[in-house]
């Protein structure tokens, strides 16, 4: 996949996400990052909570956009980019398509649950979209989690 003339900056950014993603891991909930930026300014982290919170709605993403929105006092996130490690489901995209975000840059595609399994575009139409930064890793901290899972089943 082409990298963004943004590249160092993503690759930045994402790496936290990946920092995020493995604390989920350790949690042993799924080991998704995200990470929101406004302005060169990081507004908002989070990660998977969902086995922590009981609440399948608690997505990296979820957590990331409610942080995000509390911190700008308002439900749009203009002027910002999501950097997650995961392409976002479609309950995500779909948050994410509502809060008018600018950007959204993930890693690792998601074959079975992605957005894209279910729809081409659910995100506001001015909205850019890159995956595949930092894709190999991102995909090898979820297949380990998974392999780990597996194994102790």
């Amino acid at each position: 996949m082409k990298m963004s003339p943004n590249s160092d900056i993503d690759e930045k950014y994402m790496r936290l996400a990946l920092t995020l993603a493995k604390e989920a891991a350790e949690r042993d909930e799924v080991p998704i990052g995200a990470v929101i930026v406004c302005q060169g300014k990081i507004i908002a982290r989070g990660y998977n909570l969902t086995e922590t919170l009981t609440d399948v709605t608690a997505h990296a993403e979820m957590q990331a956009i409610t942080s995000a929105t509390s911190f700008l006092g308002g439900k749009y996130l203009i002027d910002c980019t999501l950097y997650v490690t995961v392409e976002p489901c479609l309950m995500c995209a779909a948050a994410l398509g509502w809060s008018q975000i600018s950007r959204i840059v993930y890693g690792a595609p998601d074959e079975k649950r992605g957005y894209h399994m279910f729809c081409d575009n659910p995100f506001h139409k001015k909205t850019q979209i890159e995956g595949g930064v930092l894709e190999q890793e991102c995909a090898m901290l979820m297949t380990d989690f998974f392999k780990k899972k597996r194994k102790n089943q």
